[in-house]
């Protein structure tokens, strides 16, 4: 019989589980659950604005939802988790706001690497490191090689990323392979572009969540997205927690995945 995640949890000790989390958790098989989830952590700033406080506090709250969360995808074994911290249309926001937000982006990283690490998590980003700043790609490059020989969760940060973005400069990259005698035209397949995507050691997500009651991907993993289960709640991100992930799990659960077939 297929185990539940909920008596994998209790074998290894893992605890701590309200009554309505344990009932979600019986319902999970851990044969069945997603190897990559995506996050838009989506709502930060309505969040503080319904409290009346400065969006930075809405922010601050979401990056204590997105360690919860990364805690709990590695105690239940989840391989991947994909999260959109910061697209190449955010530099469009204040430059406070952009400012604030790459402050608090290097602190999470110095604060909690030491957390990541003393858990098997491995840090990964993907996007166009080139354009942030100096401070933010070396507090980067620090997480991944501290993190680099860690073997549980992958946690995969979108940094300066776009989806089309990705997708042109993936053919950039073919076209002059395929100009210096690297590759020719009839090598050019989805394969070799998914070669060529920040993500090609990452595989596709089989699950996207999207918080705060918007229905669009917002330009992230355009590709990788194609025959991705999609799943929206309005919850705004930084009231996501273990329960509104378990719900997701279980949506995800109970969908047939034929990729076009029947």
């Amino acid at each position: 019989m297929a185990q539940v995640l909920h008596d994998s949890l209790r074998k290894k000790g893992v605890g701590g589980f309200d009554k309505s989390e344990e009932n979600l958790m019986k319902q999970l098989y851990i044969d069945n659950l997603p190897k990559h989830i995506a996050l838009i952590m989506d709502g930060n700033g309505r969040w503080a604005q319904k409290r009346k406080m400065p969006r930075n506090v809405g922010h601050k709250y979401g990056a204590e939802a997105l360690k919860k969360i990364v805690m709990f995808c590695n105690e239940i074994n989840i391989q991947i988790l994909s999260v959109y911290a910061f697209s190449t249309e955010n530099w469009r926001r204040p430059k406070t706001e952009v400012d604030m937000l790459m402050k608090l982006l290097i602190e999470y990283l110095q604060r909690e690497i030491d957390l990541l690490n003393r858990n098997n998590i491995r840090l990964e980003v993907s996007g166009d490191m080139e354009y942030l700043p100096v401070e933010v790609r070396s507090a980067v490059q620090k997480g991944k090689e501290v993190s680099k020989f860690n073997t549980g969760l992958i946690l995969n940060v979108a940094l300066n990323y776009g989806g089309r973005d990705e997708i042109a400069r993936a053919a950039r990259q073919i076209a002059e392979k395929v100009k210096n005698g690297e590759y020719n035209i009839q090598e050019i397949d989805k394969t070799l572009m998914e070669k060529h995507l920040y993500t090609s050691s990452l595989g596709d997500p089989e699950l996207l969540i999207r918080t705060s009651g918007e229905r669009r991907l917002s330009n992230f993993l355009l590709w990788q997205l194609a025959y991705t289960e999609l799943f929206f709640t309005d919850i705004l991100w930084p009231d996501f927690d273990r329960i509104h992930l378990l719900e997701a799990l279980c949506s995800y659960q109970k969908r047939e995945r034929r990729f076009g077939g029947i």
